[in-house]
């Protein structure tokens, strides 16, 4: 006898499940029984909304679904919040969960677990939420979901199994197989022809990248180049051209210059970008400044026409729309849109704060520590910095909660799910604040327990310091945001991870190199006063700490 449960973790390891992340219950043991004899690698959160963040950053990196078991009730609950950042960036995640069995759900009895309805609550936060009440129907569910993954908008799909149907005899179902997808939308013969013509009009074009587009970073580079045009990239959407490119714009879109530099050209190509207000503001919005043709090409035909109606509305895939339109279009002369790009970046530069410079230093000094470093961020101030101004090597190698759904603590366990879905030995940091590590915590056992040897950049500012930066902007007295910040060497050695201090750039420098040595999961902590007078004193010449500062990185 195969039991169901077995058989969904045959399913899924057939089409190239190769990690789960979760935690399990009573009402999950029936698929921990399939698991444990399996090819599929078990990570233990420590929390259910830990291991959907795990997923998400496994996601991000690998470029496969992050695969989650939770248990009925409080494990959706929690999981809940790490739905949501995906749902918001388009992450592909699944997440597979128990329910009371058939005549007990939305009981309101009191079953174990019980809510009136959580295929409800899920879906709020997810592609879509489905029942299974037979075993045959599994197969189709499946497949569902994979196609979102594979060939739409790539958001979290649930899936929920009664307790009672896990242990069923599933042999009448025959082997676990590879489901076939369907491929991605391609772009048609008319509105490529039409962009074309856009293209050849246009003297001033500016190419609008988004988090949808990473995997089409050489067919936008690509067409960028043929277009002589810049390519302004959204937060998610960071390195599909290299930082150090001449068309490259890694600033953010609502501020000053991202809105001149939309302003000033006269086509605007947006790809896998739902302009959304976190990236934008409301600049897009704004008529009487923005007067550029507009065309979009997204996965997903609403997502064309939310927000700033378009000119034209091309629903294809990034790569495939970016490598046949740079077909159609003659190649330009070089020249004005690397100007329009370095005059950006100066302006860009010359408008940050000492702290912003400060951050973004320490984001350059991360990224260049070792080739392919990753480094994901929580909603800190380092990361809010890395949005403005932040240029990353390649996709997927920046990346944070500071935009979209925003949450808190997210770097740490998306951190650790990032560094399983690495088959190098590139490094991974988690970039978080002291506020936000400890929502999260706990999941610093999980990366002794996984193997995860990732360096966590702590910015420690002894609170909540964004909103209590926002509440005295506001002429609000700061309340809520002045908390107990634990001695955080104490307790990263109690969870065995090595924990160092950098209070100078020149120190820190120092601490990266060793701890990427040890390679174990280490703890740099940054005292934000210190660090950023630091960079101030190097700003202004002072050399007295451009030393080596190995006595400031101790462990």
């Amino acid at each position: 006898m195969t039991s169901f449960a077995s058989w969904i973790v045959q399913m899924l390891a057939a089409n190239g499940v190769d990690t789960v992340f979760g935690i399990p219950g009573v009402h999950t043991v029936e698929l921990y029984r399939g698991l444990a004899g399996s090819s599929i690698r078990h990570v233990t959160a420590r929390h259910e909304q830990g291991a959907g963040f795990m997923a998400d950053g496994y996601a991000r990196v690998s470029g496969r679904p992050g695969v989650c078991f939770v248990i009925t009730g409080p494990g959706l609950t929690n999981i809940a919040t790490a739905m949501g950042q995906a749902y918001g960036d388009s992450i592909p995640m699944l997440v597979i969960s128990t329910v009371n069995q058939a005549g007990s759900m939305g009981s309101g009895a009191g079953h174990l677990h019980e809510l009136p309805d959580q295929r409800q609550l899920m879906a709020q936060v997810s592609a879509f939420s489905h029942t299974i009440l037979t075993p045959e129907e599994f197969p189709t569910v499946l497949a569902r979901a994979f196609a979102i993954f594979a060939s739409a908008r790539p958001r979290p799909v649930h899936i929920e199994i009664p307790v009672d149907l896990l242990s069923v005899d599933a042999s009448r179902l025959g082997p676990a197989r590879a489901l076939s997808v369907p491929d991605r939308p391609a772009a048609s013969e008319r509105a490529l022809e039409a962009a074309a013509d856009e293209c050849a009009r246009a003297s001033r074009p500016l190419i609008i990248a988004g988090g949808g587009a990473t995997a089409a970073a050489d067919a936008i580079l690509a067409l960028a180049e043929r277009l002589d045009a810049p390519v302004l990239m959204t937060t998610n959407a960071r390195g599909i051209l290299a930082q150090d490119h001449p068309l490259a714009l890694p600033i953010w879109p609502g501020g000053d210059v991202g809105s001149s530099v939309m302003a000033a050209a006269d086509l605007i190509i947006a790809i896998g970008t739902e302009l959304g207000p976190t990236d934008f503001e409301d600049r897009l919005a704004d008529q009487r400044r923005l007067t550029a043709r507009l065309v979009r090409c997204d996965i997903d035909p609403e997502q064309t026409v939310r927000g700033r109606l378009p000119d034209l509305a091309v629903v294809a895939d990034a790569r495939d729309f970016a490598v046949r339109l740079a077909e159609r279009i003659e190649r330009r002369k070089a020249g004005d849109g690397a100007l329009r790009t370095a005059k950006a970046r100066a302006a860009v530069s010359n408008s940050l704060l000492l702290k912003q410079h400060a951050c973004l230093d320490l984001l350059d000094l991360l990224r260049d520590s070792a080739t392919h470093a990753v480094i994901v961020g929580d909603s800190t101030q380092p990361a809010y910095a890395g949005c403005v101004a932040f240029g990353a090597s390649a996709p997927s190698q920046f990346f944070s909660s500071a935009t979209g759904y925003g949450t808190l603590g997210y770097a740490l366990p998306a951190a650790i799910g990032a560094r399983l879905a690495r088959q190098t030995d590139a490094p991974v940091f988690a970039l978080i604040g002291d506020g936000g590590l400890q929502f999260s915590l706990p999941e610093m056992g999980t990366a002794v327990e996984a193997q995860a040897d990732i360096v966590m950049v702590l910015w420690n500012n002894r609170g909540y310091g964004e909103i209590k930066s926002y509440m005295e902007g506001a002429a609000i007295t700061p309340l809520g945001v002045d908390i107990h910040t634990p001695d955080f060497r104490l307790l990263a050695e109690g969870y065995g991870w090595t924990h160092m201090t950098a209070d100078n750039p020149a120190a820190m420098a120092a601490a990266v190199t060793a701890a990427l040595a040890l390679r174990r999961p280490t703890v740099i902590e940054i005292n934000e006063a210190t660090y950023v007078a630091g960079s101030e004193r190097i700003a202004a010449g002072d050399q007295s700490i451009a030393c080596d500062g190995s006595h400031s990185a101790s462990p």
